[in-house]
């Protein structure tokens, strides 16, 4: 094939894009398509197979996606020309030379034990954990799926203290204990996600699958769904500060040299949890101040952002939100959830302001 028709393929197979709102469909030209469409990784990764997900999902209602995934620890490095310009723009401007801060030590953490429990109903943190030496979800064999959950299932079942339990393996459960345990917000959902099945990550569902967690149910780990691990610590109630304790304690507990480099900090699946893939959340009650004119104005000028609590796609019920950190990458684990801690302290304050008929204009923070 000359370089000519070589170059009209490329641009046959060029998909069509014009009706998407996505960070890859922002970024993706004919030109970085024609030079990454016969590159793979190691693995064979392959640029359509980074970019799928995107095309088949043209966008979400709520908020930006970024519409590719990687499917291996190289993808980052084989598909940069794609994937720096996207990590950029999702994470306010984050540079190819730009490196990751990490801080685990929750010693380091302000304060985060007294948000008022009459408005932060429960506390949560979250993250996920790629395993070095396997490909990721939407590219493992059913035999790396099976050999990640065997090597994880050892490890947590030597966990003791706080952190014993049990891991259920999802092809053991009846509907009725998935369906309990995804209400309860414990498990991950069943592949209905656009993600996971356009991506891939449904394949063989659910064989390889399955939740650990602690018996006080405050301490679980997700095995195989968007990434090899996903390790989650929360419990009721407004102690962000235990919780953190609890998170890093036990991921310091379980660890089996993950995938990880100065640059992008934690390696993941999504480019969206690049850095520490940290999510910390509060469900917490604004009725008043979540009508208030300004409320997203406040939330963007905290860094939070937030969500119903039933997840991404659902509303607030009764004035309750999700509120989380919006940063991944370029600042550390203890930065993130001190911007939750201060930003929902400062949120509850303007709350119990606004009941009382209380102006809160003065309070609302300046622009960073």
């Amino acid at each position: 094939m000359t370089k000519h028709e070589l170059k009209m393929f490329h641009i046959d197979e060029f998909p069509d894009l014009s009706k998407h709102n996505n960070h890859m469909a922002k970024v993706l030209t004919k030109e970085i398509y024609g030079k990454l469409r016969d590159k793979q990784t190691p693995s064979g990764y392959t640029l359509d197979d980074v970019i799928q997900t995107g095309v088949d999902n043209p966008g979400h209602p709520f908020i930006m996606t970024v519409g590719c995934v990687a499917g291996d620890e190289e993808s980052y490095e084989v598909f940069k020309d794609l994937l720096d310009p996207i990590i950029s723009d999702r994470h306010g401007g984050y540079k190819p030379t730009d490196k990751h801060a990490t801080d685990l030590n929750f010693e380091n953490l302000k304060g985060g034990d007294d948000l008022d429990p009459n408005y932060v109903l429960s506390s949560r943190v979250r993250t996920g954990r790629s395993i070095k030496g396997y490909t990721l979800p939407p590219h493992n064999s059913r035999g790396e799926r099976r050999a990640i959950e065997k090597l994880s299932v050892e490890a947590l079942t030597s966990l003791d203290g706080e952190f014993k339990g049990r891991y259920y393996p999802l092809k053991s459960m009846t509907d009725a204990e998935q369906d309990q345990l995804i209400n309860d917000h414990f498990l991950f959902d069943k592949p209905v996600s656009p993600l996971l099945t356009c991506a891939g990550m449904a394949r063989d569902w659910p064989d390889g699958r399955g939740i650990w967690h602690n018996d006080a149910k405050s301490f679980l780990v997700w095995v195989n769904e968007e990434d090899h691990l996903r390790v989650i610590a929360m419990e009721q109630g407004g102690n962000m500060r235990e919780v953190f304790r609890r998170f890093c304690v036990g991921l310091k507990r379980h660890n089996h040299g993950f995938m990880w480099n100065e640059h992008l900090g934690y390696v993941l699946t999504c480019p969206s949890n690049l850095g520490t893939g940290l999510r910390g959340g509060v469900h917490v009650k604004l009725p008043k101040l979540s009508t208030h004119a300004k409320f997203d104005e406040i939330l963007g000028r905290l860094r939070l952002q937030k969500r119903g609590t039933g997840g991404v796609d659902t509303a607030s019920v009764g004035g309750v939100f999700d509120i989380s950190n919006a940063d991944r990458l370029g600042s550390s684990e203890v930065a993130q959830v001190q911007l939750v801690v201060d930003g929902v302290k400062l949120m509850v304050e303007m709350e119990k302001k606004l009941e009382k008929g209380e102006a809160v204009d003065s309070m609302i923070p300046a622009q960073k």
